[in-house]
């Protein structure tokens, strides 16, 4: 690196500038600043921090100015941008200063070690609707190291029962469009989802004079799981994150060197210089990766389904139907069942927490158990009554065409229901009374009266009725379920090899993928060989093995 005066000056200011607005806005808020709710309470003021992209809802917008009047309190919420979520929250610890609420994501454990977080044990039985929020799930979330209990977990938290119609988890996805040329083929292995996506791009090498791209692997920063985490899907197991548990031993083990790891990446090296996947895929950031989706250019990918929600909501608001996605439930082969739909989990050891900097933690407390409200949850999702929907005699919610088609209008929804209030707690599934779905898109009238004449026709051919049904069904969790949510503590050397496989993964796999075919076995063992040479992998298998056992134990 030159030793360039007037470059160190520029860096220097941009990392002080970085520092001041990390800050700014994260500090303690709770608050009336003078403001009054329209009944004459004192508005309460609280920050938040989200360490994962999003986006800032206007001041006006409809549903939080009724969520504020009826709480009687307001939260300004701040999302990561240009940054890790680990960089952002070493960001604030070295402040000393925090949101009054916070989600860590990535950089949890680092807010946990420097004791950012606020115990929470001793403050739930005063709040109802948390503590029945939480049920005996409560008992699983101490931390194994101090037996305190930091978060609430957001997401996962089924009431009554599942009502899911479409797949937000990983899958290959492939384009409608492409189904709908070939006859709607029935895919099932790695080969068959490959040769479909090459014959149809050879028969349309453009896409309004764009170049059909093939296929797309997000591995931009956090999310390049999509990259690295197929091999335990194509051996049949279900996403632990951290690893594959054998049910019978209860041993825990790393993917990446599994036979079926070498297996996907050589099929992905054959398909890259086959010119299937896009020669950008691996310097994309995640704007670029959603802008292409969008064009509708992109016939396939392998991802979550919430990562690309932007990209689908694009896609429907230009009309491009047939352009949207199904997910397929894709292996190595036919003999092995597919494990990619699992029951709804509560992540244990993360989600939303209280920092020290709190000047009002049983005010906090009260916003959240007024959230969990029943009558709160329905204007979360549903939004207002008359407005966004209607409610029949039998009190049944549903929405007209005009309703409907604002609700496909992503800069419709930011302005007026869309709520950032997603990432503070709430149930899924079924409204408290169990008369109708929570989300909206998941209403069976409503799911029926949205599928536009392509997805019809779609779920008609194969015999399907909702999007989900392309998938086996989820199996029983077990109880260690998922085993990513093991405690990786910092410094630990079980996080310390977890971190090492990280950084070789990531400069690795571009490498094993571009690499000649004639090459690929060689830079495979060369792959295998740094990432045993770097990482203590016994250690990390250990601790989660240990992990696994204590969970049963417990739980089982």
């Amino acid at each position: 690196m030159k030793k360039d005066v007037r470059k160190r000056i520029k860096y220097s200011a941009l990392l002080a500038l970085i520092l001041v607005i990390a800050l700014t806005g994260c500090t303690p808020g709770s608050s009336s600043k003078g403001e009054k709710t329209a009944d004459g309470r004192e508005l309460k003021q609280f920050s938040a921090f989200f360490a994962v992209p999003g986006k800032i809802a206007p001041d006006d917008n409809r549903v939080l100015k009724a969520i504020e009047e009826k709480t009687g309190a307001r939260v300004t919420m701040d999302w990561l941008t240009g940054q890790t979520a680990k960089e952002r929250i070493g960001v604030l610890i070295a402040g000393g200063e925090y949101p009054d609420f916070i989600d860590g994501s990535d950089g949890t454990q680092q807010l946990v070690a420097a004791g950012a977080l606020v115990p929470l044990e001793d403050y739930i039985d005063k709040y109802p609707n948390i503590k029945n929020y939480l049920g005996e799930d409560w008992k699983k979330m101490k931390n194994t190291t101090d037996g305190h209990i930091y978060f609430i977990p957001q997401f996962g938290n089924i009431q009554e029962k599942s009502m899911k119609v479409s797949h937000d988890g990983e899958a290959f996805w492939i384009q409608k469009a492409v189904l709908e040329w070939d006859n709607y083929p029935t895919i099932k292995t790695l080969d068959q989802y490959f040769d479909l996506i090459e014959r149809y791009k050879a028969a349309h090498p453009t896409v309004d004079g764009q170049p059909t791209i093939g296929f797309e692997i997000i591995s931009y920063d956090w999310r390049y799981f999509a990259l690295e985490n197929p091999p335990l899907f194509m051996a049949g197991y279900p996403n632990e994150g951290a690893a594959i548990v054998d049910k019978e031993t209860l041993t825990a083990k790393n993917y990446n060197t599994i036979p079926e790891a070498k297996a996907y990446f050589k099929k992905i090296n054959e398909v890259y210089h086959q010119g299937l996947v896009d020669n950008e895929t691996f310097t994309a950031n995640y704007d670029q990766y959603i802008s292409k989706i969008s064009t509708g250019r992109v016939l396939g990918m392998v991802d979550q389904g919430w990562q690309f929600l932007d990209a689908e909501a694009s896609l429907v608001k230009q009309k491009l139907y047939d352009k949207t996605y199904v997910p397929l439930s894709i292996t190595l082969s036919e003999d092995v069942k597919g494990r990619y739909q699992n029951n709804p989990i509560l992540n244990v050891n993360g989600g939303l927490a209280i920092t020290k900097s709190c000047e009002d933690i049983e005010g906090a407390l009260q916003y959240i158990n007024d959230l969990l409200d029943p009558e709160m949850e329905v204007l979360r999702t549903w939004g207002q009554e008359g407005v966004d929907y209607q409610v029949d005699d039998k009190g049944v919610f549903s929405r007209n065409e005009e309703q409907r088609a604002n609700s496909k209008d992503p800069d419709w929804v930011l302005a007026n229901t869309g709520s950032p209030l997603v990432y503070f707690p709430h149930h899924e599934g079924m409204t408290a009374d169990g008369k109708n779905a929570l989300d909206p898109k998941e209403q069976p009238e409503e799911y029926l009266a949205t599928l536009n004449d392509i997805d019809k026709k779609v779920l008609k051919a194969y015999g399907y009725t909702k999007f989900t049904d392309f998938l086996e069904p989820a199996e029983e969790n077990e109880p260690w379920f998922p085993i990513y949510t093991y405690n990786f503590e910092p410094n630990k050397p079980e996080t310390i090899a977890r971190q090492k496989m990280d950084d070789v993964k990531r400069k690795w796999l571009p490498k094993v993928i571009m690499t000649s075919p004639a090459e690929f076995d060689k830079a495979w063992e060369e792959y295998q060989a740094t990432l045993k040479e770097s990482a203590d992998i016994k250690a990390y298998e250990d601790a989660l093995t240990e992990e696994v056992r204590r969970r049963m134990e417990l739980w089982g």
